[in-house]
């Protein structure tokens, strides 16, 4: 190709630059946006300053990630001045939740979509780029019409993958259920994601082997609450356990594993059935937020500790190997010193991988925010995220002191963080990769192990990460099976 011709085809490039927080359900919407902005000649930039469009995928969460958000647009104003043509979108749980005071925040934003209505973003963006500005594309709230029509105002569009907007080529994300009917007074995802659907059981299958064709070994099954799938067609219902019976023998997928799970829903039959296929990473995170019951109540959370408890005991007794992670809300509205000290207790009893805590925030729109004080001085629960998390972290490093010496099976992701802070270039590289459990383990290897599931020997641990070295004998010994 000449020069000139090189010129021309850049000059009709056009450039994204995406930024996603939040859960995996919004890492797993932007690249199916990506996917869909490619097919209309978008090339991928990391600098906002370069691209024609910005998209921010926002959660909402904790109000942190809100202003944190609102923060970073206001960032983009003089951007914005400099070339008046740039499109800036905001999509995710924030768009769907604040609509209209977007705009009202941020007067430069053109675009604010919900989630249920990414498949709209192509064709707002060229609205926008013909003059059509501040538009906003939402689905229905939970009582603006009947619920079948909520529904369909929240479903996914098809979905469009695009393997280099992974974490890594060979982990992907898999969405099965879409929104949330369990109503927690503390959470605004069943307004922002509208009600529990699960997807039909053939597109489930049809995606995880489009997956696997583009090179996924790990699949990750997502939902809100994902135990609960469930899909109904004429007078069979499919739910989760049936989902990985299906997906099991699609060649190339190597680990299966799915997250977020609800405590009442992790029956014998899906436990049994992880511990059946092999594929299965007997690896799950399971929010309690609390080990008080009177909390849970307040919380709306439709179990008690005994619930949680019963749970805990048919894992240890179908999955002994399994590890099992959870989330805990500190400073809930409420919550005496005594009901603290019950979480700790939990968290004691239930020796988790490692738990995920957060203080509570208010979410305008919620239950709690209506109904609830939030009465707990935020010095308080500073303390208590502190206090449970070094109880957590101990729980954490004793756990993985069993690993010293044993040989682990890793998939291998790619170069550790500290590789990439400290610019390592060349083969060789500091490695990273995750156990079949979701444990961290870092080695001196190179880049030709990316993608490979292979035996590692753990040489140090922490609370978070183990040390190791790549095992070089080539019959492989005792490969460690205790939360592996």
């Amino acid at each position: 190709m000449s020069e000139s011709s090189q010129e021309i085809t850049d000059q009709k490039t056009k450039h994204l630059y995406i930024e996603t927080v939040g859960c995996q359900m919004n890492v797993l919407d932007s690249e199916m946006v990506v996917a869909a902005l490619r097919k209309k000649g978008y090339a991928i930039t990391q600098d906002p300053a370069l691209a024609d469009t910005i998209l921010f995928n926002t959660c909402s969460v904790r109000e942190h990630a809100e202003e944190k958000a609102y923060h970073n647009l206001h960032h983009l104003k003089q951007l914005k001045l400099q070339n008046p043509s740039k499109i800036i979108g905001v999509m995710g749980c924030m768009a769907q939740k604040d609509q209209n005071g977007i705009f009202a925040r941020v007067p430069f934003v053109d675009l604010v979509v919900g989630p249920g209505q990414l498949h709209q973003i192509p064709d707002m963006i060229e609205r926008a780029e013909q003059g059509e500005k501040q538009q906003l594309a939402v689905s229905l709230s939970r009582r603006d019409g009947t619920l079948e029509e909520i529904k369909r105002s929240h479903e996914t569009f098809d979905p469009l993958r695009d393997p280099e907007m992974r974490p890594t080529p060979f982990q992907a994300y898999l969405r099965i259920q879409i929104g949330c009917d369990k109503f927690c007074t503390y959470c605004i995802v069943p307004m922002t994601r509208g009600p529990e659907q699960g997807r039909s059981p053939e597109q489930i299958v049809s995606e995880a082997r489009l997956l696997a064709e583009q090179g996924a070994k790990e699949i990750t099954l997502l939902g809100q609450t994902v135990n609960s799938y469930k899909h109904k067609d004429g007078d069979k219902t499919t739910r989760l356990a049936d989902l990985l019976q299906m997906i099991h023998p699609i060649e190339g997928i190597e680990r299966i594993k799915f997250v977020t799970n609800y405590p009442k829903d992790m029956t014998r039959e899906l436990l049994e059935t992880v511990r059946d296929l092999p594929k299965c990473s007997p690896y799950l995170h399971v929010p309690a937020q609390s080990g008080s019951d009177n909390v849970l109540k307040r919380m709306k959370r439709g179990y008690t500790v005994s619930d949680y408890y019963a749970m805990m005991d048919r894992i240890n007794e179908i999955l002994p190997s399994a590890a099992v992670s959870s989330d805990f809300i500190v400073g809930f509205c409420g919550e005496t010193d005594e009901e603290f000290q019950m979480t700790v207790d939990m968290v004691r009893r239930c020796r988790f991988k490692n738990s995920f805590i957060y203080k509570y925030s208010v979410r305008p729109g919620t239950k709690g925010a209506d109904i609830y004080q939030d009465d707990i001085p935020e010095e308080v629960k500073h303390q208590r995220n502190l206090d449970l998390l070094a109880v957590q972290n101990k729980i954490s490093l004793e756990d993985n002191m069993k690993f010293l010496g044993k040989t682990v099976e890793v998939l291998v992701e790619g170069p550790s963080k500290w590789s990439v802070r400290k610019h390592q270039e060349g083969d060789l590289r500091q490695m990273t990769g995750r156990t079949a459990c979701d444990r961290i383990i870092v080695w001196d290897g190179n880049m030709r192990q990316v993608g490979a599931i292979m035996p590692i020997r753990v040489t140090d641990v922490f609370a978070f990460t183990m040390l190791g070295e790549v095992e070089t004998t080539e019959v492989l010994p005792e490969v460690f099976q205790l939360s592996v």
